[in-house]
């Protein structure tokens, strides 16, 4: 048995769990490492072979966004997940779906509560994003009107369907918090582009928490050298526009008149930014740029 049927094997069916009583798990993969790179020397040839390892081609490629390759490999998982996190997981439309059915079979007796200290408030900043956990007291009250308008909707469903009510309409006032279960089948190319989007900072923190199962439970011991350039290339590092790369020769430059070195004043970095974002009041991408100059020390933190 290879080393890659035996993680395989060892992965499947292990049942990895999200939130309260979410989970993700391994049913199917086709391909490893390897796969992506015979994929990519039917395209270079042979002789790709003398001057690059699999780990260096495989870098290469996804370094230059060479996609086609990690086409070739894919992966099937069983996920149960709250019906609001699903509504942003479908819409990532690349991938292969097949979920259980509340109008064939009794909605699933489950739905996701919210501990007490992970009510979040609306962020001021992001109209999409939350900010600042609640007060626990605020958050235990919370918790126990959760409780009962849970306990109620489903109460409600069941009488429904006691009274003889078709599933498909007696379904129609569960609340998104209901759990859901769905195969789900994505290459590899687009399952990084979904782990990118939703393993970010910015996705919504549950969505979040299934995405990092996924990579850091699922994907990195399967494909361990695609998860290495991936974190490398995509997770951890960052991409500079042609904006932000003026703005740095502009502070360079404006640092060696003056003779100071980095990290420079965010004084300074406002006189040298972009003309475009100039007399704007509120500029996400000013801002972006910021962030991106301080995390390399060219701008001093606030």
């Amino acid at each position: 048995m290879t080393q890659e049927n035996s993680t395989m094997d060892q992965l499947r069916w292990e049942k990895f769990p999200v939130l309260d009583d979410g989970f993700v798990c391994l049913v199917d993969v086709m391909g490893n490492d390897s796969s992506v790179v015979q994929a990519a020397r039917v395209s270079y040839g042979e002789g790709t072979k003398k001057v690059s390892d699999d780990r260096t081609l495989i870098r290469y490629l996804l370094r230059n966004r060479h996609t086609t390759p990690f086409e070739m490999a894919e992966i099937k998982i069983l996920v149960r997940v709250p019906m609001d996190c699903w509504r942003q997981w479908i819409r990532h439309r690349t991938a292969n779906v097949n979920e259980y059915s509340t109008r064939y079979s009794v909605a699933i007796d489950s739905a996701q509560t919210t501990p007490p200290d992970q009510w979040r408030t609306q962020s001021e900043s992001n109209r999409q994003g939350s900010a600042r956990p609640l007060s626990e007291e605020q958050g235990s009250k919370l918790c126990e009107s959760e409780k009962a308008f849970q306990l109620s909707a489903r109460q409600l469903y069941d009488e429904r369907l006691e009274v003889g009510v078709a599933r498909e309409l007696a379904r129609k006032d569960l609340p998104l918090c209901t759990y859901t279960e769905a195969y789900w089948k994505i290459d590899l190319h687009n399952l990084l582009n979904f782990l990118s989007l939703r393993m970010d900072s910015h996705a919504q923190l549950e969505i979040r928490q299934y995405a990092t199962t996924i990579g850091e439970k699922i994907l990195k011991p399967l494909f361990p050298i695609v998860w290495e350039a991936f974190v490398d290339y995509r997770r951890e590092s960052m991409f500079f526009s042609r904006l932000d790369t003026g703005v740095m020769q502009r502070l360079n430059q404006r640092g060696a008149e003056q003779k100071l070195s980095p990290p420079f004043s965010e004084e300074l970095f406002m006189e040298v930014q972009d003309e475009t974002w100039k007399g704007l009041k509120r500029c996400r991408e000013r801002d972006e740029c910021k962030s991106k100059l301080q995390r390399i020390g060219l701008v001093a933190s606030e």
